[in-house]
C-alpha cells in the first residue's frame, strides 16, 4: 500500500500541473489563431455548408441511378434483344448502302460507255471528212426520236408581236413619256 500511496500522491500534483500547462498553451495558440483569421474561418466554414447543400441533392440521386443500372443488368434477356435490334438495323442500312453503291456504279459504267462511243463516232466522222459537231448533233436527234413516239415534224415557233416598236432606242431618249432623265450642271454646286 505504501508503494500504491506514494506512486498515486507523488505524480498526483505534478500531473494536472502539466496539463494546465498544456491546456493554456492550446488556449493561447488557438486565440491567436482565432483573433488573427477568425473571419476567414468563419467565411469558409459557411462556404462549405453552402457547397454541401448544393451537392446533397445529387449525391442522392446518384444511388438511384446506380439501381437503374443494376436494373438494366437483372434482365439481360431484354438487353440481348436490343443489341440484336441494333444489329439487325445496322445490317439493314448497311444492306442499302451497298446497292446505292452498285446501282451508282452502273450508272456511271453507262456513261463512260456513252462517251466512249460518241468519241469512237466522232473519230471516225473525222476519219471520213464530216464534221464530229455536225454528227454529234445528228445523233443526238436521232436518239430524241427513238426516244420519243411522236412524229418527227419539226416544230415552227409562232409569230410573236414584239413588245415594243421597231423604232425604239432606249439611248435615244424619244418614247420614253414623261419619264425622261437628264445629266446635272457641270460645275460646283455652291456656287463659288
Amino acid at each position: 500500500m505504501e508503494l500504491g500511496d506514494r506512486g498515486g500522491a507523488g505524480p498526483g500534483p505534478g500531473k494536472p500541473a502539466l496539463e494546465r500547462e498544456g491546456l493554456e498553451l492550446l488556449q493561447h495558440t488557438v486565440g491567436a489563431l482565432l483573433s488573427s483569421y477568425g473571419w476567414y474561418i468563419l467565411l469558409a466554414c459557411v462556404a462549405i455548408y453552402l457547397i454541401v447543400q448544393k451537392i446533397s441533392p445529387y449525391l442522392r440521386m446518384r444511388p438511384s441511378s446506380q439501381q437503374g443500372a443494376t436494373g438494366a443488368a437483372v434482365e439481360p434477356d431484354m438487353v440481348v434483344r436490343r443489341q440484336e435490334a441494333l444489329l439487325a438495323s445496322r445490317l439493314r442500312m448497311q444492306e442499302e448502302l451497298n446497292a446505292q453503291a452498285e446501282r451508282y456504279k452502273e450508272k456511271q459504267r453507262q456513261l463512260e460507255e456513252q462517251k466512249r462511243r460518241q468519241k469512237i463516232e466522232m473519230w471516225e466522222s473525222m476519219q471520213e471528212g464530216k464534221s464530229y459537231k455536225g454528227n454529234l448533233k445528228l445523233s443526238q436527234q436521232e436518239a430524241e426520236s427513238g426516244a420519243s413516239t411522236s412524229s418527227a415534224v419539226p416544230k415552227s415557233k409562232p409569230n410573236k408581236k414584239p413588245l415594243r416598236g421597231g423604232g425604239y432606242n432606249p439611248l435615244s431618249g424619244e418614247g420614253g413619256g414623261t419619264c425622261s432623265w437628264r445629266p446635272g450642271r457641270r460645275g460646283p454646286s455652291a456656287g463659288g
